[in-house]
């Protein structure tokens, strides 16, 4: 498999993850591993995506790209890197938007589950419109990155996400969580990408048109 390059330059490469590929190899070599061989040279990880999760990452093509996008992800340049997902859920939220914080601890069988504790919360911010009756598009920005942080918080939301049968969705042909778009500014240049998600209900047509709607996801919520 040939993975799609967004974007790429001397620093960094942009990179379509699909669904349902391990970013490190476990069982076989894993995303990582395989675009290096894609591309036939040495890289260095700056985030993760978790297996079920498509879209958007960054891969670094020198030690100082690394370096300086470790900096930009880390908690004290937050507000400089934009991080934007979509995600398809079935039932009715607690709430349709608005702000989700609380501490992430850890819980059964490699799970987390929020707490209403504020040490080192977790905060995300989150939007959704309705699909059809009893199943909601959702537009989520992670403020911070905690492990699971999203599939987590649709889960205290009472609606798991489609496909993440870790923490009680309904069983579907993909999990429905997709890295949309990405915002950062690095070494004095703006960047922005934004891919589409394919696959299950992001195929359905009413879904197709509210991401329409969303095609400038750093804007929805200023």
């Amino acid at each position: 498999m040939s993975y799609p390059i967004v974007f790429a330059c001397d620093e960094f490469y942009v990179v379509n993850k699909p669904h349902d590929v391990s970013f490190h190899s476990e069982n076989g070599e894993g995303f990582f591993v395989l675009f290096e061989k894609q591309v036939n040279e040495k890289l260095y990880p700056v985030h993760r995506l978790d297996k079920m999760t498509s879209g958007l990452v960054i891969v670094a093509r020198t030690k100082q790209a690394a370096a300086e996008f470790g900096d930009l992800f880390s908690q004290k340049h937050k507000s400089t890197l934009e991080k934007y997902y979509l995600a398809v859920a079935q039932g009715k939220p607690t709430k349709k938007q608005g702000w989700v914080k609380g501490d992430l601890v850890k819980a059964r069988r490699g799970c987390y589950k929020l707490q209403k504790t504020m040490e080192n919360p977790s905060v995300t911010r989150f939007q959704s419109q309705l699909i059809e009756p009893s199943l909601r598009l959702y537009l989520l920005q992670p403020i911070t990155g905690k492990t699971h942080q999203l599939r987590v918080v649709l889960k205290s939301l009472s609606v798991p996400i489609l496909g993440d049968e870790r923490y009680g969705g309904e069983h579907s042909e993909r999990g429905h969580l997709h890295a949309y778009a990405i915002k950062f500014t690095f070494a004095n240049t703006p960047y922005h990408f934004s891919v589409k998600p394919c696959g299950g209900l992001f195929e359905h047509s009413e879904t197709k048109k509210l991401i329409e709607q969303w095609h400038t996801p750093w804007h929805e919520f200023n």
